[in-house]
């Protein structure tokens, strides 16, 4: 890839950017065409606002990272970037060019590759889709559990402030018990919450531990002549009759010998 591309990321790491742009746009969508000015449009609103600042995060980390910052800003879209990260509803049609870019990775790159670098680097694949996975719950589970208890007899969720903080709370397996859904279809929507964000939370504490815990690989110790220095092979090379297996014996000894233990020229 060319420097004047190399502000792309990794493949995982764009796809979740590609994903969240695409379901940020399908959220404006939804409040500029089914807008009723209720609760649910104000869940709408604020997953709005963390999507801001998720794509003010990955533009400052693009222009901190790009080999050219004029050239990222200027001519691939750091413009749109910034822009579609202020929170101005107007600007935030820019986030198209996020998916732009996706596309020209996925383009340049090709399927087969694509899939290919996906498997290879599982452990991130899975942390990307777990971070989505987790941020389509907190949408579609507040959006659910208020529709079905907003209007029920004796319901303590009934704002996006109770849903958002409900569905947070279940993600996270805490369960304080404060927000609680009544009607059946409540709980319904809440068990599935629960069991997803059991499965978000596990496979995240697993990655942790393994990326935190697993043992570095060492570099192993190298075993050449370079590892001899320079006046030790010379002098041995200058001694009468000394032969190649001579230099192989002196570095097998620097091989085995613990380190700082000097082995004698003989």
């Amino acid at each position: 890839m060319s420097a004047g591309r190399s502000e792309l990321k990794n493949i995982g790491y764009e796809l979740f950017i590609g994903a969240l742009s695409l379901l940020s746009i399908f959220n404006l969508v939804l409040i500029a065409f089914a807008r009723r000015g209720g609760d649910l449009d104000e869940v709408l609103l604020v997953m709005n606002a963390i999507f801001s600042g998720i794509f003010l995060i990955d533009f400052s980390y693009r222009l901190a990272t790009a080999p050219s910052r004029n050239a990222y800003f200027f001519r691939h879209f750091g413009w749109a970037d910034l822009l579609a990260s202020l929170p101005f509803p107007q600007l935030k049609f820019l986030r198209i060019f996020r998916l732009v870019r996706v596309f020209r990775l996925l383009r340049e790159t090709g399927g087969r590759r694509v899939l290919r670098r996906l498997v290879r680097d599982r452990a991130g694949s899975a942390l990307y889709t777990l971070l989505f996975t987790g941020i389509l719950v907190l949408q579609f589970g507040s959006m659910a559990i208020l529709a079905v208890e907003d209007n029920a007899p004796d319901a303590n969720i009934t704002d996006a402030s109770d849903a958002l903080w409900y569905t947070i709370v279940t993600i996270s397996t805490v369960g304080y018990g404060d927000r609680y859904p009544v009607t059946n279809e409540g709980r319904v929507i809440g068990a599935m919450i629960i069991v997803v964000g059991v499965g978000i939370f596990g496979t995240f504490t697993g990655y942790l531990a393994n990326f935190f815990l697993s043992p570095r690989k060492r570099t192993p110790e190298p075993t050449d002549a370079a590892a001899v220095p320079l006046d030790r092979l010379r002098a041995l090379l200058a001694m009468p009759g000394a032969t190649l297996s001579d230099v192989d014996r002196l570095l097998a000894l620097q091989r085995d010998a613990p380190p700082g233990d000097e082995q004698p020229v003989s």
